[in-house]
């Protein structure tokens, strides 16, 4: 079910009719400026993404050398009592 010319043109003469030449004419422009601003928002969101992952991580890992920390002024447990 493939469309033919005769269909394409019945389809254009009904949109222009519809929408009109010049709303037609800026549709391209729109069109562009809503896609190079949805990929702009993806790689945003893709950077917002590894920049909360490395930060975690570095947040992890002030965690663990903070937990490690030697408190030499705790009071001693003897082992056999």
């Amino acid at each position: 079910m493939s469309f033919g010319i005769t269909e394409l043109l019945i389809v254009l003469a009904i949109v222009i009719i519809i929408f009109g030449a010049k709303r037609i004419k800026n549709l391209g422009p729109d069109l562009g400026s809503a896609i190079k601003g949805f990929r702009s928002a993806l790689s945003d969101n893709n950077n917002d993404d590894e920049n909360a992952n490395t930060d975690s991580t570095d947040a992890g890992v002030v965690e663990n050398v903070s937990s490690e920390t030697n408190h030499d002024d705790a009071p001693k447990q003897d082992a056999n009592v």
